[in-house]
């Protein structure tokens, strides 16, 4: 399957994570946060002007910039 970019997610709908394109120390935040290989994402609401988005992951809430979630790949469900 194609992975693509959790920025591309609509509302409402489910991936799981495949990779991160972040250097060493962001690539930590992230997975600090639970975006690690196969954790299930969803995409809950986008903020009116469309950044940031609200993310379910591993039962938090988790805002992201559309800068940063462009560099999460994920496959859709």
């Amino acid at each position: 399957m194609n992975s693509v970019s959790l920025n591309t997610l609509k509302v409402g709908e489910q991936a799981f994570v495949d990779s991160l394109d972040f250097h060493a120390s962001n690539r930590r935040r992230m997975q600090d946060i639970g975006l690690v290989d196969g954790t299930k994402v969803e995409c809950l609401r986008k903020a009116a002007c469309g950044d940031p988005v609200a993310y379910l992951i591993r039962g938090a809430v988790i805002a992201l910039r559309n800068e940063d979630a462009s560099k999460i790949f994920v496959i859709k469900q």
